[in-house]
């Protein structure tokens, strides 16, 4: 993020940015792939039935598995990871995504888009 002169960027407003990111990373790295998802807090709700609390840096899905955020990584309980660099996000199975604005592209031509606390995914 590049910071123009006479710009404040408030640590919430960074802090809740960075989740989003976060958020995005985890979700889809994870082996599950929602469609519509909800954040209230640190809950998510998706409407396939998908479901997980965050806490700190790592997720816990109601299928009981885990995804954790270190530094740019995120490393899931089944194996799989990915590795976020910039606006792009590269994952073990060899796919990949670009977030621009509120929208994220995967390589396999679905996007996901956040509106507020909903994420739509077609």
């Amino acid at each position: 993020m590049v910071l123009k002169p006479g710009i404040r960027y408030s640590a919430r407003w960074i802090g809740l940015f960075l989740s989003s990111i976060a958020f995005f990373a985890i979700l889809q790295s994870s082996r599950v792939f929602a469609q519509d998802c909800l954040l209230i807090g640190r809950l998510i709700n998706c409407d396939d039935g998908t479901s997980g609390q965050r806490i700190g840096n790592t997720t816990y899905w109601n299928d009981g598995t885990s995804s954790q955020r270190i530094g740019r990584s995120t490393y899931n309980s089944d194996g799989t990871s990915s590795q976020t660099i910039g606006n792009n996000t590269y994952y073990s199975d060899g796919t990949s995504s670009q977030r621009i604005g509120n929208t994220t592209y995967f390589s396999d031509e679905r996007s996901c888009q956040r509106i507020g606390r909903q994420i739509i995914c077609d």
